[in-house]
């Protein structure tokens, strides 16, 4: 897979992604869109996890922003050690871009704070302040939260992706993500209608107007306007 320019809803900020991986995310969330969308239909990201080396050479110029792993969790249990040494390495290799990373198990990519790329931006996806084990085999979200604070704490960028999201505690919610203050929070709604319980509308509301009261950037996608009135 050659590096590929963003497309979709996701970050319209991102002007590449790419992935090293292949197989299914040990994380397995319900609502994946690699394994609900389009993706399902191949054997790429089917079975077990897989490191793909031809896209260890694949030339990512420079001035880009790259969503790296866009695919899958390079940090998720099960992905070797030195597959994700090796992808950082590659990124390494053209500092002149800005690399953004997305995981749930934020607490094991900070020990590899030390060889990420000189320009990145790290986060994380915080659904619900609950339980979500019915759902995923990820980390628990305070465990998530706890990662990225320390992300933070060091001086890096980080933002929270807070879709598709669940019935939560506004107030849990926006003190998390207050404390973390992000760059950004993205939020979103279940756009592939996989039947998660979605909070009502108040709850939204709350947590929104928490986190502007808080001046912490909110990123609203269109698909929330089918929860919020």
């Amino acid at each position: 897979m050659s590096l590929v320019k963003s497309r979709g809803n996701m970050y319209d900020w991102v002007t590449h992604m790419h992935t090293h991986l292949g197989g299914q995310c040990p994380h397995k969330c319900s609502y994946c869109y690699v394994q609900t969308g389009p993706a399902r239909m191949g054997s790429k990201y089917k079975g077990s996890i897989n490191l793909m080396p031809k896209e260890l050479a694949v030339n990512y110029g420079s001035d880009r922003t790259i969503f790296i792993e866009h695919m899958n969790d390079m940090f998720a249990a099960g992905v070797k050690e030195d597959w994700i040494a090796r992808i950082l390495e590659h990124t390494r290799q053209y500092p002149s871009n800005t690399y953004i990373f997305q995981t749930k198990n934020t607490e094991h990519a900070w020990l590899w704070s030390h060889s990420f790329p000189g320009d990145f931006m790290i986060g994380t996806t915080v659904e619900t302040n609950r339980d979500i084990s019915t759902i995923s085999l990820a980390p628990a979200p305070q465990k998530r939260v706890d990662g990225l604070m320390r992300f933070k704490l060091s001086g890096h960028k980080v933002f929270v992706t807070i879709e598709p999201i669940l019935v939560l505690d506004p107030k849990i919610m926006a003190r998390w993500i207050i404390e973390i203050r992000p760059e950004f929070v993205n939020i979103g709604a279940d756009s592939k209608g996989t039947g998660l319980e979605e909070p009502p509308a108040e709850q939204v509301q709350e947590l929104i107007e928490r986190l502007r009261l808080a001046n912490v950037t909110i990123r609203k996608k269109t698909n929330l306007e089918r929860i919020l009135p």
